[in-house]
């Protein structure tokens, strides 16, 4: 009797489900040591997923939301294959033949004497063996610092980012020089490969990171493109929002039998962040709406969002004479200026950040406690991609949503893509002075697919019930 308990004591424990770990996922020790430096513990859904497959070598297509940690699903396989590389090189000098001793020679040879010139060293660079392919500079940065981070301990790693709007020359010197991983944006690339600087062709794994937002930029001929210049049995995984219409094509022209992957779609519910609306009146409101948020005590950092480049601006200016250290971020500013700014933002001297989608692509700043749309995005999957700004490394967040009457069409369209419905919700002393939008029916005879909600207010000036706030002066920090 005492036996049988004690064999179903040790069956229980046999079958006890292992906790997941990088370790189990067959990383190699030095990778494993970088990530328990950085404070990892085990892996994401994605990664778990996602890692065993690359390093089998399997060709991937990957949906996973913003925050999931798709990068480290990605650049652990590619780090294996320069860990591997780096082997196979040290047992190739070792069962190198040593070579003779020299003969001496009768007579010593004059160094001045042009005849006897030594002979030139240089080799023509081999180039990277992981390419990585990434709509934004933003997103590029962030690629390569995870990249160094989860290969610190590995001998020599060199890592280069070739982005727009930075110098030329400093590209070129880490073009020729040894490369194990290249990051790029598709435009600079393209410029460095028609200029015979890039050499793709030991290409051993090409990644496509956000492959829907590169194409939705219009870079499928500058994917294509730098793609025919690798080789034609690379590994090729591609991350992307969704893979229907040209993102679903472009993987079938690229990809050989590949593994699908979707751990979390865009319809995911975003348990860590919570969703607000706020319907304004007009622009009036919902500049009272803002800086009624912003003054709250709760906001940590804010990431407020506009539909152009010349709104994050003005917007910016007009924030920062109220006394709130704030910067614009945008596509149109210079690289260094925007590097100057996330710096800033990463530092916690700037606790709000205006910017733009392109911009914001790939920003990762786990004290944004806030996102704030107060232009709506062009497309309904932005718009997860900018709530997943916030809610990030375990922690919760809020995403609100400023809209105007006429913006009830798309809002209605982004309830549909995520399959949720944002709560309307009103603050004290600021409620809209007319009901919410409600959807109306569809005219007989008229189009499928168009928003039949109701008009714009008009042009009536928005006049608040409660507090109104003062502005504060303030200088906008230096940029």
């Amino acid at each position: 009797m005492l036996a049988a308990a004690l064999a179903r004591l040790f069956l229980r424990h046999e079958t006890r489900a292992i906790p997941m770990s990088f370790e189990n996922l067959g990383l190699n020790e030095t990778l494993t040591r970088a990530l328990t430096a950085a404070g990892y513990t085990e892996p994401t859904s994605v990664q778990a997923d996602a890692i065993p497959a690359a390093l089998a070598g399997r060709d991937l297509m990957v949906s996973s939301r913003t925050g999931s940690g798709k990068t480290a699903s990605f650049m652990l396989p590619a780090l294996t294959l320069v860990l591997k590389a780096r082997e196979q090189g040290r047992i190739e000098r070792a069962a190198a033949p040593k070579p003779a001793a020299p003969v001496p020679a009768e007579a010593p040879r004059d160094p001045r004497d042009q005849r006897f010139e030594r002979p030139r060293r240089f080799e023509a660079p081999r180039g990277p063996r992981v390419l990585v392919l990434c709509p934004t500079r933003e997103l590029a940065m962030q690629v390569s610092k995870a990249a160094m981070d989860y290969g610190r301990y590995v001998p020599g790693l060199s890592v280069a980012t070739i982005v727009g709007g930075v110098p030329y020359p400093a590209q070129l010197r880490a073009l020729r020089g040894p490369l194990d991983i290249l990051i790029a944006t598709p435009g600079r690339l393209i410029d460095h490969l028609g200029a015979g600087k890039a050499v793709l062709e030991n290409i051993e794994m090409l990644v496509l990171d956000e492959a829907d937002r590169m194409l939705d930029m219009g870079f499928i001929d500058d994917i294509n493109h730098i793609a025919t210049a690798t080789p034609a049995k690379r590994q090729t995984v591609m991350f992307s929002a969704t893979f229907s219409g040209a993102t679903g094509n472009l993987a079938r022209d690229l990809l050989r039998d590949p593994q699908r992957i979707d751990v979390a779609s865009a319809t995911t519910t975003h348990t860590d962040i919570e969703q607000r609306l706020h319907w304004a009146d007009d622009f009036g409101h919902k500049n009272a709406l803002l800086d009624h948020i912003l003054t709250r005590q709760e906001v940590e950092q804010a990431l407020v969002f506009t539909s152009t480049q010349r709104d994050a601006e003005v917007l910016a200016d007009r924030l920062a004479e109220m006394g709130h250290s704030v910067d614009a971020l945008h596509g149109g500013m210079p690289q260094g200026r925007r590097n100057r700014v996330l710096a800033n933002l990463r530092s916690r001297r700037l606790r709000v950040l205006v910017a733009t989608d392109v911009a914001a692509r790939g920003i990762d700043v786990p004290s944004i406690s806030h996102v704030i749309n107060f232009g709506l995005p062009m497309k309904e999957e932005d718009y997860v991609h900018r709530i997943g700004r916030t809610g990030r490394a375990g922690r919760t967040g809020l995403a609100v949503t400023l809209a105007e009457r006429r913006d009830f069409g798309m809002i209605q369209r982004i309830q549909r893509f995520t399959t949720q419905r944002i709560p309307a919700a009103t603050i004290s002393g600021l409620e809209p002075q007319r009901a919410e939008p409600k959807a109306t029916a569809r005219p007989a005879g008229a189009p499928a697919g168009k928003s039949y909600g109701p008009r714009p207010f008009g042009n009536k000036p928005f006049k608040p019930a409660g507090k109104v706030f003062a502005k504060k002066s303030g200088p906008r920090p230096a940029r």
